[in-house]
């Protein structure tokens, strides 16, 4: 029986199957604590414990691994989450455990409600409200069992924590019934060069002493257990100029989400950041940072791209991602309500200050400029945006084409703006109607769906008639498979995770122009 999920990370392997059991027991609601004021002080000091010790594990180790662990730190101690714990400690009399589990079902559900990246981001919550409860109930936290010889890991779901520490000399391939192609399980399995299958449901029943994994294919077959693993390949050459063979040049960017983020991506080689998401200045934060606060926070992105091209999306948050001063109201369906550049259209001095802030920190850092807006639909709503980025200063403005109705009016669009940037994950999802975390949907998002091209061709046509530039900062940018189809289309720039340049960049230098438009 062969089971398929979402291919994130490629390679063809067999192995025994050693399955992880990481889900912790529900901690109970009774007894009632004697001392509520004191339980409740329980809480702080376990975050910490848990904060420090994933900050340990991230000093061991670097890039993509470095940075996923320090944000799964930062979760730990997040004070939005802790504070959350003991108000219900202190106003619903739970023990600590059950206190720490019930918020952080609180943030999962608000995550997932959101969609796309956040809802990945809810696995990540989990793993830290595991970590805590574990502390505060005396147990060792739940995690991958230490390996003894090279196996195939199968999970329900995989934590952060969990995948940045595996050993690839003993880890064949990673399997998991959950997650989605933009989840941490996929991004350190491609960082680590382990062959992975998300998504992949009914996997955990699946059975047989082994597995085979084809990482590519995103299929999974029972096997005898015997181990084959195919010859460790080299990593991909690449000089740090996205070009083709013929000389065309296609910039080839970095996604960053934070200052590690960065600080890898410039060690990578990236030519630029395309994608430079702002919203960890404000996920944690209990009331609307100042713009001093979010100056710095930028700067320290920026630094390591100073006289480099960087650009900055404005704020994608709303009713579907829960900031604690923004009070959005409930929504039946908040992918499609409040959310990103709409945020705005009630709140224009929220905008103008990040605006004023980013604008600030590029003047620090140096860096070459451009501002682009999330989840535009319209002409006349990028036409607004362009007029308030360059009142606020910012020379070079553009919009995210992540909805059909902006790609089907790209002209338009392209007629208010400098520049647009297509995401391909947000597009992909409305344009089939298909959520990202969901398994039984997964073929739907696959980036080499027809339709999904065609929409990336037809905003590339806009790009080339308007002489403006058209990038592409979604995972299908970081398919080297993909890159020279993208280029052929029309698309002058991909912005991806760090650990995906060398490869699109050596799958790009053995491809011409004529070879890329053959193939689109």
């Amino acid at each position: 029986m062969q089971l398929s999920g979402v291919g994130v990370s490629p390679g063809r392997v067999a192995g025994p199957r050693v399955v992880v059991v990481a889900d912790l027991r529900e901690p109970a609601s009774l007894p009632v604590p004697d001392d509520l004021r004191a339980e409740a002080g329980k809480i702080g000091p376990a975050a910490e414990s848990v904060a420090a010790s994933l900050s340990d594990r991230a000093r061991s180790v670097s890039g993509d691994a470095r940075s996923v662990l320090e944000t799964t730190a930062a979760m730990a101690s997040d004070p939005a989450l802790l504070a959350s714990a003991e108000k219900r400690v202190l106003d619903g009399s739970l023990p600590a455990p059950r206190a720490v589990w019930e918020a952080a079902g609180e943030f999962m559900t608000a995550l997932r409600a959101a969609g796309g990246y956040l809802a990945e981001r809810a696995a990540d919550v989990a793993d830290v409200r595991d970590r805590i409860v574990a502390v505060l109930l005396g147990l060792a936290p739940p995690g991958v069992p230490e390996l003894t010889s090279p196996s195939v890991l199968v999970a329900r779901d995989l934590a952060p924590a969990d995948t940045a520490g595996l050993d690839p000399d003993l880890v064949l391939a990673l399997v998991t019934e959950e997650g989605g192609p933009t989840s941490h399980t996929a991004i350190l399995a491609r960082a680590l060069g382990i062959p992975a299958v998300v998504a992949c449901a009914g996997v955990l029943g699946l059975a047989g002493p082994g597995l085979v994994v084809d990482g590519s294919a995103g299929t999974v077959s029972p096997s005898d257990g015997r181990v084959v693993a195919p010859a460790r390949t080299s990593r991909p050459e690449w000089d740090g100029v996205g070009r083709l063979a013929d000389g065309h040049r296609v910039k080839l960017l970095a996604n960053v989400g934070s200052a590690s983020d960065a600080r890898a991506a410039a060690a990578a080689g990236a030519e630029g950041i395309g994608l430079f998401r702002t919203e960890f200045c404000y996920l944690s934060a209990t009331s609307e940072p100042t713009e001093s606060s979010q100056r710095a926070a930028y700067a320290a992105v920026l630094e390591p791209f100073g006289g480099k091209p960087v650009v900055v999306r404005t704020l994608d948050a709303g009713s579907d991602k829960p900031l604690a001063f923004l009070d959005m109201g409930a929504e039946p369906n908040p992918a499609l309500g409040v959310r990103g550049l709409r945020v705005a259209f009630d709140r224009p001095d929220l905008l103008d200050r990040q605006l004023t802030a980013i604008a600030a920190a590029a003047a620090d850092t140096g860096v070459e400029l451009s501002v682009m807006a999330p989840m535009v639909a319209t002409a006349a709503e990028a036409a607004w945006f362009a007029e308030r980025a360059r009142a606020a200063g910012i020379g070079r403005v553009g919009v995210m084409i992540e909805i059909p109705a902006a790609a089907l009016c790209a002209a338009e669009i392209l007629a208010e703006v400098d520049f647009v940037s297509l995401g391909t994950n947000d597009l992909a999802q409305y344009v089939f109607a298909a959520d990202r975390q969901l398994g039984a949907v997964a073929a739907l998002n696959d980036p080499h769906q027809p339709a999904l091209l065609r929409l990336v061709g037809m905003v590339a046509e806009a790009g080339v008639a308007a002489g403006k530039p058209v990038g592409v900062c979604g995972e299908a940018a970081a398919d080297p498979a993909l890159a020279p189809v993208l280029a052929g289309l029309g698309v002058t720039s991909l912005s991806m995770n760090a650990v995906a340049l060398a490869g699109v960049g050596a799958a790009l230098r053995a491809v011409d122009l004529a070879a890329c438009r053959a193939l689109a």
